[in-house]
Formats: structure tokens, C-alpha cells, sequence
């Protein structure tokens, strides 16, 4: 499973809710006409990402596909037929965005993170080793661990979502941020 990353931020004169209003309205003509190869999307507001352009908050868009392929498939739908206009009219606001490609590595993707624990792999420490010291942790948090497969912006390597913060064994540097979920809307959200 891989998915595409986006992370945006607001013009200045637009307030957070027209601009989560609009984020909703796109995601749900996702969600209605799906790509072929998308398996769902999520958004999440958060504070004091560094990628954010200096934005004191932000959001993530999370689009999950199945491959490759499906990643050039949503990149056309996204901007076509009944999603043409709710896309348009979320660009409209965005003052600016980031975006890359992960890759799930350990656990299953979570329904609902609360939490993004995002670091860089540790200099000298081997990939193979970076999963098995974390696989442990993430799988009995019931957490999910992306790793970086393209890089089309500034954000980090890896990336934990979970319900709750974790804390990285030794010699990891991390960096937790509280998210909140803003697509699908809280009611809707089914945890897990």
C-alpha cells in the first residue's frame, strides 16, 4: 500500500472552517466517485509542521492507492468530472503545499491517527535494523509505520501514525504532533 501525501496550508484571509469546509467537499467527491486503485482518503489539521512554509498550522491529506499506477490515475480523476469543481474550490484557498510518496513498512494503515510521530532514520543505522527495533512497538500499538518512497517536499523520512504518542527507543529523534481529524468528519470517523 502506498500513499500520497499532501500538506497545505490556508491563505491568511481565509478562516479554518470555509477552508475545512472545502477540504470536506473535495474528499467526499473522492469518496463518492472513487479512482480506480484508491482505497480511501483522510485530512488531519496539525500545529508546528516545518515543512509548513512557517504556517503555524497545517493540514495532511492522505490519499491511500494500491500501487504506482493508481498514483497517476487519482493525480487525473482529482481534477475531472464531479470532483473538478470541489478540487478547484479547495485549491482556490490553499496558500501553498508539499507533498511525497510512502510506503506502509510495518502495521496496518490507521483509521483515525491522533498522533504523526515523524523522524529521520538514525545515521549509521541500517534500514533492516530501523524495522526490526521498531516493528515491536508499532505493532502493539496498534500503530502503522510509512516510510518516504518519493520525496516531492521537505517532510521527514518516516512517519508513525497512532492513537496515542509513542516514544522512540534510543537512538531515534522524533518529532510528535496531535492531529485532528478533519475528513471523514468526526462522526463519521470509525476508529481503528
Amino acid at each position: 500500500m502506498l500513499a500520497y501525501v499532501f500538506s497545505h496550508w490556508r491563505q491568511r484571509d481565509v478562516s479554518a472552517s470555509d477552508y475545512e469546509e472545502r477540504q470536506r467537499g473535495f474528499h467526499a467527491a473522492l469518496a463518492a466517485a472513487p479512482a480506480s486503485g484508491s482505497l480511501r482518503s483522510f485530512s488531519v489539521a496539525l500545529s508546528g509542521a516545518p515543512w509548513a512554509a512557517g504556517a503555524a498550522d497545517s493540514y495532511e491529506d492522505w490519499y491511500l492507492i494500491e500501487d504506482y499506477a493508481a498514483l497517476g490515475v487519482l493525480e487525473h480523476s482529482a481534477i475531472s468530472a464531479a470532483r473538478a469543481e470541489p478540487h478547484a474550490a479547495a485549491a482556490s484557498v490553499a496558500a501553498g503545499g508539499v507533498a511525497g510518496v510512502y510506503g506502509l513498512r510495518i502495521g496496518t494503515s490507521v483509521e483515525t491517527p491522533r498522533h504523526a510521530i515523524w523522524f529521520r532514520k538514525p545515521d549509521g543505522l541500517p534500514y533492516a535494523e530501523l524495522l526490526l527495533q521498531l516493528t515491536s512497538l508499532v505493532e502493539a500499538a496498534g500503530a502503522s509505520l510509512w516510510m518516504r518512497k518519493l520525496s516531492l517536499g521537505p517532510a521527514l523520512e518516516f512517519c508513525v501514525h497512532a492513537h496515542e504518542p509513542l516514544t522512540l527507543p534510543d537512538p531515534f529523534v522524533s518529532m510528535t504532533l496531535p492531529l485532528r481529524q478533519v475528513w471523514p468528519p468526526p462522526s463519521e470517523a470509525t476508529g481503528g
